[in-house]
């Protein structure tokens, strides 16, 4: 049985790459960018971020869901 994702917003998934050892690179409109030096990552700026989206970061990220969660 799949685990269901938690509703994330924009500061919590920020807080959780920071933790992986990404940084900011920059920002465009409401859309943040983040690098570890090799994976680059976009974090749109909303209270709730998506099922979809949060799949897709964490794809970027080059973390598992159990290393992301």
């Amino acid at each position: 049985m799949p685990s269901k994702l938690p509703v994330l917003s924009w500061r919590d998934v920020l807080k959780i790459l920071i933790k992986a050892g990404f940084w900011q690179t920059g920002q465009t409109g409401s859309h943040i960018f983040l690098t570890d030096g090799t994976h680059k990552v976009t974090v749109p700026h909303h209270k709730e971020i998506k099922k979809g989206t949060l799949l897709s970061i964490i794809s970027q990220s080059g973390l598992t869901k159990e290393k992301f969660f």
